[in-house]
């Protein structure tokens, strides 16, 4: 994967999995909405409903997935060992 980093495992990533059904993802720092949308549809078979992107005061950019209501993050956090 090129933009997609690493998914990240903190208790309040989970707690959006659960509830939001968004799967949060570090990415690069060059990397855009759009990219990182096109790249996890590729790489999970997905429909991504919105991408959100912040950067945190460690200088490392943080992707929040929101996936597509007939999609389950919960399904994609299993694939990815988060839960």
């Amino acid at each position: 994967m090129e933009f997609l980093l690493y998914p990240v495992a903190t208790e309040k990533a989970i707690n959006m999995i659960e509830k939001n059904n968004v799967i949060t993802y570090v990415v690069r720092l060059d990397a855009t909405s759009k990219q990182v949308k096109d790249e996890f549809e590729k790489a999970f078979n997905v429909k991504v409903e919105k991408v959100n992107l912040a950067i945190s005061p460690t200088n490392v950019k943080k992707a929040y997935i929101k996936l597509g209501k007939e999609y389950k993050a919960s399904d994609i956090a299993l694939k990815l060992k988060l839960v």
